[in-house]
């Protein structure tokens, strides 16, 4: 049974908004019920490292105040949001689920995506649980321990942001932000039946760089789609720290949203030509492209002509992890998670001519890709070949997994051309676990990605857990 608390703490940003401007709620009592709702159902799934009640209603104080003398201050003033434990966020620390970090330092600065949801008057929340760096597609970490999925927590809700997605879809705040460095916003989001993008590389600025280089994206994590569309507003302003960022060109990505999907070409590849699917995901994401077909899109299924490109991820994602670790001591190395470990001390061992290879590599997929959205709009795909495993687990036992990526095939292409894709919820499977369809645009086209999922989700409205399904022991 839910109570008017809990039915608050599912209005969207964009119904919040709304009450705010008429006075039917406050940004003090949606943040108390959020913080109510926060303290009822964490317990069960560990979507937080950190909350901070006295610094978001003091926030929320602030931001009441301004909505009673209908001065706003920005796009998303009082909305509830959180922060991954990746990303810097002023007065908390970023432990990156890491034993290594020193707790000591000075936490004074904003991560360009938490300074512009400050400046919007957004109520900061907390911070959100992710594995050690953000190295593997679960949630899990040394210091924090398990993440679990709402809607079984004895599985995964993904990762690398786990913590924010299972915090989404129980209602513990409206806007998260993720990162997406082979998966992490589309993985979890697919496990947990929320929507999640990964914008194009530099749409929304990043400081510092991640380890992972340009692999690594920032992106939003919400229930709605028009909710990512209004957080993409304020996480896409310029920010000078970030030398790769995209110049600023102060799209409202809630303008034509409502467009639909008419007259589109969309390419959809159900395998990519090399992945092996569970047929549960595959009906059931056939299903949803059928709905674009009724909305009157042009649909073929084609795959984009690329081979598997696992073998050019792990050679950078690995490089990556070994940049990392080789500035850490040994007394740091002890207390890492093992498995964080052997990737970086493989890629320790990676040659340049490794690494220029895999570079060179690269380079074709992505024109590999840009060729393709010469002919289609957008691509579509599973995000997932396999609904959530049991949490604790890297990958599931007896379908001959080595890492992580090996169940990802459909995600991590997409870092590597650094085009925006997104998951939107189509499902669930017999045992009620969420089924994820990828949303893949061309370069700099997150709006054609989101007007896409939002005709989707007009069609299918997404469904959230009201409770978090306890079945772990």
């Amino acid at each position: 049974m839910t109570n008017k608390n809990d039915d608050i703490c599912y209005l969207s940003a964009t119904e919040l908004l709304r009450h705010y401007q008429r006075k039917t709620l406050s940004p003090v009592e949606v943040t108390k019920a959020v913080l109510g709702r926060i303290e009822a159902v964490n317990p069960h799934v560990n979507a937080f490292c950190l909350v901070d009640p006295d610094a978001a209603l003091a926030a929320a104080r602030n931001s009441e105040a301004r909505w009673m003398q209908r001065e706003p201050r920005g796009m998303v003033d009082g909305i509830p949001a959180t922060v991954k434990d990746l990303i810097l966020s002023e007065g908390w620390p970023t432990l990156r689920g890491s034993k290594t970090v020193d707790t000591s330092r000075n936490w004074g600065e904003d991560a360009p995506s938490v300074a512009r949801l400050r400046e919007e008057g957004a109520v900061l929340v907390g911070k959100t649980t992710t594995p050690e760096y953000g190295w593997k597609g679960v949630t899990d970490s040394p210091l924090t321990g398990i993440t679990r999925n709402p809607w079984d927590t004895s599985k995964t809700p993904g990762g690398s942001s786990g913590g924010a997605a299972a915090a989404a879809a129980l209602g513990m705040g409206c806007l998260h932000i993720g990162t997406d460095g082979g998966g992490s916003i589309r993985m979890p989001s697919g496990f947990t039946g929320i929507f999640g993008l990964k914008a194009h590389f530099g749409r929304v600025p990043a400081f510092p760089a991640s380890p992972m280089g340009t692999l690594s994206h920032v992106g939003p994590m919400t229930r709605t789609v028009a909710d990512t569309a209004l957080m993409m507003n304020v996480m896409a302003m310029p920010d000078a720290r970030d030398w790769f960022a995209l110049p600023y060109d102060g799209r409202d990505y809630r303008i034509g949203l409502e467009d639909g999907v008419e007259g589109l070409r969309i390419g959809f590849s159900a395998a990519l030509g090399y992945a092996s699917v569970d047929p549960e995901i595959a009906h059931a994401v056939k299903k949803a492209v059928e709905v674009f077909v009724d909305l009157g899109a042009e649909v073929d299924e084609v795959d984009p002509g690329f081979e598997n490109p696992a073998d050019i991820f792990r050679t950078l994602w690995y490089f990556g992890a070994a940049n990392m670790y080789r500035k850490l001591t040994p007394e740091q190395r002890r207390v890492m998670d093992p498995g964080l470990v052997e990737v970086a001390e493989e890629g320790l061992t990676y040659s340049a001519e490794k690494i220029a290879a895999a570079t060179e590599a690269r380079a074709v997929l992505g024109l590999t890709m840009n060729l393709f959205h010469e002919t289609y709009d957008l691509l579509l795909t599973p995000t997932l070949p396999l609904p959530a495993f049991e949490a604790g687990l890297e990958f599931p036992d007896g379908k001959g997994f080595s890492r992580w990526p090996d169940w990802a095939p459909f995600s991590h292409p997409f870092n590597l051309t650094q085009q925006p894709a997104a998951s939107v919820p189509c499902g669930f499977t017999k045992a009620g676990l969420p089924i994820g369809l990828q949303i893949v645009g061309p370069s700099h086209g997150e709006a054609l990605v989101l007007q896409a999922a939002r005709a989707y989700e007009a069609a299918h409205p997404f469904v959230m857990p009201r409770e978090a399904n306890v079945t772990h022991k």
